[in-house]
């Protein structure tokens, strides 16, 4: 007879499993690199994220999940506002930076407050959003922007993130 203790243990292992099994499905997955930006009061929060995504051209609106803990994800909520910095090649350095759990994310970072928003100096593309809603997403939260603002520099090659390293978007002969 299967005990309810070797069960719920056998579902933690598959669970365990699973997790793994995606984390190296996902690391497969080219992703563009950004920083979510927001102020609160004046103090500037920021995180690197690669779960984003634009979801409706009319009206514009993009999502992005960030960690239920994070200080970014607070700022936001507190604001209602956004700012979504997609990282050109030559910026690894600042993914690395506001990936890491610190409160001086924007030391030596050139930034300046557009319209309530950190925006990022040299960033490739920039997004100002106000928060639409909030959604459930696990271990994440998904937040659904209304753009409100968007620019970017076509010269620039963006920031890409595939098989746990660095790179760059590259056209096909």
């Amino acid at each position: 007879m299967t005990s309810a203790a070797t069960i719920l243990n056998d579902n933690a292992k598959e669970s365990i499993d699973m997790r793994q099994q995606l984390r190296e499905v996902m690391s497969g997955v080219c992703t563009p690199v950004s920083v979510v930006t927001a102020l609160e009061g004046s103090v500037p929060f920021g995180s690197t994220v690669s779960a984003f995504t634009s979801l409706s051209l009319d009206p514009p609106m993009v999502l992005v999940a960030l960690d239920r803990t994070s200080e970014t994800l607070a700022a936001i909520r507190a604001s209602g506002t956004f700012g979504l910095n997609v990282l050109a090649a030559a910026q690894s350095g600042l993914a690395m930076q506001f990936a890491k759990k610190a409160t001086d994310k924007f030391r030596d970072v050139l930034w300046h407050n557009e319209a309530g928003v950190p925006r990022i100096e040299g960033a490739s593309g920039w997004v100002r959003c106000t928060v639409h809603d909030l959604l459930d997403g696990g271990d994440h939260i998904i937040v659904n922007g209304l753009v409100r603002a968007a620019s970017h520099t076509p010269e620039t090659s963006p920031l890409t993130y595939h098989r746990r390293r660095f790179g760059t978007h590259a056209e096909l002969a």
